[in-house]
């Protein structure tokens, strides 16, 4: 799950998932983020979006997710 960061491409959306890792010395928490290009088939996502990503066999050089759902519309 994550929030579309660029739309740009023809069918293809970049989804910036977010995640809390623990530090292993400090012991604080530590927000780590990473970029995935996925797969729109409809062109339907826009900038800021929660959608829900699944992973899919290679569609190009970056591409191994797919948008399974969009979750929440940017307003």
């Amino acid at each position: 799950m994550g929030i579309v960061v660029s739309d740009k491409m023809d069918k293809t959306v970049v989804v910036q998932v977010e995640r809390l890792t623990m530090h292993p010395r400090f012991k604080k928490y530590i927000r780590r983020r990473k970029k995935y290009k996925a797969h729109d088939e409809q062109n339907a996502c826009r900038t800021g979006d929660r959608v829900l990503i699944i992973e899919s066999r290679p569609l190009s050089k970056d591409k191994r997710w797919r948008v399974l759902a969009t979750l929440e519309k940017a307003l």
